[in-house]
């Protein structure tokens, strides 16, 4: 009770001004923003938990119970790698929204394009680490209205959170191709023309044949997540770039769809 009681008169002491209000007020409301990004979610229950063994340890070291606090203070070392393994996909979420923000917009220079082939990164990133196979198709000068037909009418813009939802296995049109047309996505659940090379090897499926087949007859940029292998494939105009990593796929998907170039296949 003896550290309470300091902890109490210490607290009599303090002097604040406005800079510790301002202070005060922008950590409380760092603090809302988080809590509405993880509203709803799964993320509340574990929050409510963390809260809890940090309130715990707390009370423990104001009724000086040594075993208690020390036990605790040793989980709660861990605490921040533990917070960034369960919400991961949390901080992915709300570091992409932090991105675009309209306050952000005004001061950035980053094109819409670029902002379309950041998700579609970040979304490929996800389906990666599940082993979520995805075929998306991105069109440039020759229009795709005649694949676009084949699939679901989607017609929304295009965000990490849709792309990962639409191919996330047991959903209906996990099966087939995403068309982006612009920054929106067109349809999803497409089908599109395989390619019949021979010289393709036997370890790609129908997703890149679907994506070299639509890369042979169009201008069309195709991304492809192997559900078997884990791996990234980007294909146009009949050239496979395979085993990409996030970096590589991002400035592929930068040269090919931003600066208009074409690069040797890998």
């Amino acid at each position: 009770m003896s550290t309470l009681f300091a902890f109490l008169r210490e607290l009599t002491r303090l002097e604040v001004g406005v800079r510790d209000l301002v202070d005060i007020a922008l950590v409380a409301v760092v603090f809302y923003l988080l809590l509405m990004a993880v509203r709803g979610t799964r993320a509340v229950s574990m929050l409510w938990g963390i809260f809890i063994l940090t309130g715990a340890y707390l009370a423990a070291q104001a009724l000086d119970l040594i075993t208690l606090a020390a036990v605790l203070r040793e989980m709660l070392f861990y605490l921040p790698f533990v917070i960034i393994v369960l919400f991961q996909s949390e901080i992915r979420r709300i570091l992409a929204a932090l991105g675009r923000t309209p306050l952000l917009r005004w001061t950035s220079v980053l094109s819409p394009r670029q902002v379309l082939i950041n998700d579609i990164v970040l979304a490929c990133e996800t389906l990666v680490f599940h082993r979520y196979g995805a075929l998306i198709v991105v069109e440039r000068d020759e229009g795709l209205r005649t694949f676009v037909e084949t699939g679901i009418p989607i017609d929304a813009r295009l965000s990490y959170d849709l792309l990962v939802n639409l191919f996330t296995p047991g959903t209906p049109l996990h099966d087939g191709a995403a068309v982006v047309q612009g920054n929106r996505i067109a349809a999803a659940g497409c089908f599109l023309p395989l390619s019949v090379r021979a010289d393709l090897s036997t370890a790609y499926g129908s997703r890149h044949r679907a994506a070299l087949g639509i890369s042979e007859e169009t201008d069309a940029v195709a991304v492809v997540v192997s559900e078997e292998r884990g791996a990234l494939t980007v294909a146009e105009r009949g050239r496979l770039h395979s085993d990409l990593d996030r970096r590589e796929l991002r400035d592929l998907l930068l040269d090919l769809l931003l600066l208009g170039r074409a690069r040797g296949s890998r």
